[in-house]
């Protein structure tokens, strides 16, 4: 059973399997309407289904389409509208669908949950999003960065703002790949002591951003103020020195990428000038949710090493 609830369940040999492959098949669907199956449609007959316990854009829709585009199909359940949200435990839930479905996405808030959905399913689990952590982002990230030309052994990462789930997997994704992630964020919101062990070793949290941009090759931020948390001015006011600028853009490398996973609040985590800006690599990566989940799910069903 290959369950995908962090990088490490797949490791760097899986990683970087996946990678290679949604390389590959992006490449080989240029031009192609969005809605055609893969020209080996891998994923014929399978359905996903995919339980939503926070709202989501890019989650929902990109592992529906990806599953589409693998000749497979997608279905939706959320608390609002399923037995979860009447009290059937996860463990029930879990065995329920494993019977209807092949695959089972989840996006939650805490991860226990998506923990006990994997212990008692029967099909493989994938996490979509919990407050520890989101692999299926870092996937898309590391292929935008891949793209621009970047190598990922020896690739400076410089993160800025608050110590989150996305944090805590791409320090993951360093300690895998071998790279550096430098994390700068304000007292009270830095990454938890194992987070920063994910990294291995290859990720450190200070408290200046310029240090943190100083030479980097790729820049990333998140919203500040995450889904279910108060809009609190005290957290916005300690995060401003670590909003993003064109200014502290011009403390990394020339080339530095800026990366966002999105919703965006233009003005607070980054300015418009930056976000909207020639280095800012949002879209594409926005897109690659779609051509990295493609090969999270093939690994999921062992199709890929």
């Amino acid at each position: 059973m290959r369950h995908f609830l962090s990088l490490s369940d797949a490791g760097p040999d899986g990683v970087a399997a996946m990678l290679a492959d949604a390389i590959d098949r992006k490449a080989a669907r240029v031009a192609w309407p969005k809605g055609k199956a893969d020209a080996d449609a891998p994923l014929a007959g399978h359905v996903l289904a995919m339980v939503f316990e926070k709202n989501s854009t890019r989650t929902r829709v990109s592992f529906d389409m990806a599953m589409r585009q693998l000749g497979g199909s997608a279905l939706v359940l959320d608390a609002a509208t399923s037995q979860l949200g009447r009290g059937e435990t996860v463990a029930d839930t879990a065995r329920v669908l494993s019977g209807y479905c092949d695959a089972i996405m989840v996006r939650t808030d805490d991860h226990a949950k998506i923990e006990e959905m994997a212990e008692y399913a029967s099909v493989p689990v994938i996490n979509g999003l919990t407050d520890a952590s989101h692999p299926c982002q870092i996937m898309a990230d590391l292929l935008t960065i891949i793209e621009s030309g970047k190598q990922l052994p020896g690739l400076k990462v410089a993160w800025l703002g608050d110590g989150n789930n996305v944090l805590a997997s791409i320090m993951e994704a360093a300690g895998l790949m071998q790279f550096d992630v430098v994390a700068a964020c304000p007292q009270g919101y830095q990454p938890s002591e194992a987070d920063l062990a994910l990294g291995q070793g290859r990720a450190r949290c200070v408290g200046n951003a310029r240090e943190a941009v100083d030479g980097a090759d790729v820049i990333v931020t998140d919203t500040w103020i995450s889904m279910g948390q108060d809009h609190a001015d005290t957290k916005l006011a300690a995060m401003m020195p670590f909003q993003v600028t064109a200014d502290l853009m011009a403390g990394a490398k020339q080339d530095a990428a800026f990366l966002h996973c999105l919703p965006a609040h233009r003005g607070e985590e980054v300015t418009a000038e930056v976000i909207d800006g020639p280095r800012s690599l949002i879209w594409r990566e926005a897109e690659n949710r779609l051509h990295a989940q493609k090969s999270v799910l093939r690994w999921c069903f062992g199709q890929l090493g």
